[in-house]
């Protein structure tokens, strides 16, 4: 049997992390065992459903590299297929036409509710050959309905949380078509996996519920059902259910916010699954590691504090490459030219070390492509008149210099502070604040290499006008 697995979000908001998670444990499956991994949008809910979320959807899922081998399928454009399958099992008796108005089936809600009985449809028009007297009008207002078996019980064999029985006699015969034609979301999920045969569904637990009505609906069209895989949902800090209130819940907000995709990844992974006490876990390790039967049966708390210690990890631990075609996202966000400035793959190397985001990481930069506009108090007192001398002997060294390497740019740094009985730091940290209008950046032989011997001499320059400007006329 070859592996065939989905992800099917219905396109009324962002992908949201628990529903990235679903499709990462479903590629993982799909990849660890040579498979195929299908993209399906189920978009029937018309009302709700946008093409802005679909696009969500999928930029998310290619932000994070999860590319998929089929779709995507969008149920929209299969509504034929869903009346075939509907028209068939009219015809084999295993559907039928309900005729019940509204206002009927209100009131024998309300009436189980008062009695404290489970709401369900009470088969009125199960056994009817032909639209009852006295329809009228209302002839060809009817959904359809699906008989579901009356007795014995539905065994799910969940991969996640173990076997599950559901009795038939708990189940009602479901809409399997709206009064519209339209059909509704348990039937065209059957119809979908079979004609796609996917082999395993792994999925939120909030459709447990839903499993045993997909599973007769498949029987009776004489289909085996997939191997079920219910994963326990994602709780705030607070064990809560997820939400707004707990930060960033979209897969794309997370690239706002500076997170590496194999950061967001590989947090998503240990989000409910695990192998042995291991925490880092490369895409390859994922793939090679990962099983469903691994996958924890209670629910998972999102940890912002692990997810920045990952995210860390991989700015300082990947390809600085890499990481730079990620920064450099970042680095238009804040209206920086990438161009402007030294190359984003040694921005990389200097900064690495010390941020946490890539959205950091590209504040800690501004220097490099923007002309410094002034210095705050902080800085601005290392800005001394004393230092005016130091820095304007500096620079002409600096002018001079035959090479603009961290080795010779360093070693004329210490001359000319001794040459002055200053200690390094003493003329290192002006220089700093001079180059890049605050007081902390990479080693400063780095800071001036990166910055360039133009725009470093021009900063000086401009620092000490400022020097100037602070000494009183004729003092």
């Amino acid at each position: 049997m070859t592996v065939r697995t989905r992800f099917a979000p219905s396109p009324t908001g962002y992908l949201h992390i628990g529903g990235a998670r679903t499709a990462l444990f479903s590629w993982l499956y799909a990849r660890k065992h040579g498979g195929t991994f299908i993209l399906r949008i189920e978009d029937t809910d018309l009302e709700r459903s946008t093409t802005e979320s679909v696009n969500a959807i999928l930029e998310g899922m290619t932000w994070l590299g999860l590319e998929y081998d089929e779709g995507p399928f969008r149920q929209t454009e299969r509504f034929d297929r869903y009346e075939q399958v509907k028209q068939q099992m009219l015809a084999e008796g295993k559907a039928y036409r309900c005729y019940c108005s509204k206002e009927r089936l209100e009131q024998l809600r309300e009436g189980q509710m008062a009695r404290k009985e489970k709401p369900r449809y009470d088969g009125r028009c199960r056994h009817l050959t032909a639209p009852p007297a006295g329809a009228g009008a209302n002839i060809n207002e009817y959904v359809v309905r699906f008989k579901n078996p009356e007795e014995g019980a539905v065994v799910v064999e969940d991969q996640v949380r173990g076997r599950v029985v559901f009795q038939n006699s708990e189940l009602d015969d479901l809409i399997i078509a709206r009064s519209d034609g339209t059909p509704t979301y348990n039937f065209t999920v059957v119809v979908d996996d079979l004609d796609m045969r996917v082999t395993h569904v792994i999925r939120g637990d909030d459709h447990l519920n839903n499993t045993p009505r997909q599973i007769n609906i498949l029987k009776a069209l004489g289909a085996a059902p997939p191997v079920y895989a219910h994963v326990p949902m994602i709780l705030g800090e607070d064990g809560k259910r997820l939400s707004k209130r707990h930060g960033a819940v979209s897969v794309m907000q997370f690239r706002e916010e500076g997170y590496l995709p194999e950061a967001v990844l590989n947090y998503l992974a240990r989000l409910g699954w695990s192998h042995g006490d291991q925490e880092i876990f490369s895409v390859d390790e994922m793939i090679a590691l990962f099983d469903i039967p691994d996958i924890n049966n209670s629910a998972s708390s999102i940890n912002p504090g692990k997810l920045l210690w990952l995210n860390q990890h991989y700015i300082k631990s990947n390809d600085p490459a890499h990481v730079a075609h990620h920064l450099s996202w970042h680095i238009g966000q804040i209206g920086l030219d990438p161009a402007a400035g030294p190359p984003l793959v040694e921005v990389v190397l200097a900064l690495r070390e010390r941020a946490k985001t890539l959205k950091e990481m590209a504040e800690q930069a501004i220097y490099f492509y923007r002309d410094v506009a002034g210095y705050d108090a902080a800085a601005a007192k290392h800005l001394t008149e004393g230092i005016a001398a130091p820095l304007s002997g500096l620079r002409e060294r600096l002018v001079g210099l035959p090479e603009w390497s961290d080795a010779v740019i360093h070693q004329a740094v210490v001359d000319v502070a001794e040459s002055f009985a200053l200690k390094l730091g003493k003329l290192a940290q002006p220089l700093r604040v001079a180059v890049t209008g605050g007081t902390v950046s990479p080693p400063i032989d780095v800071t001036l290499r990166l910055l360039g011997r133009e725009r470093t001499v021009q900063r000086i320059d401009r620092a000490l006008d400022y020097l100037r400007s602070r000494v009183p006329a004729g003092g």
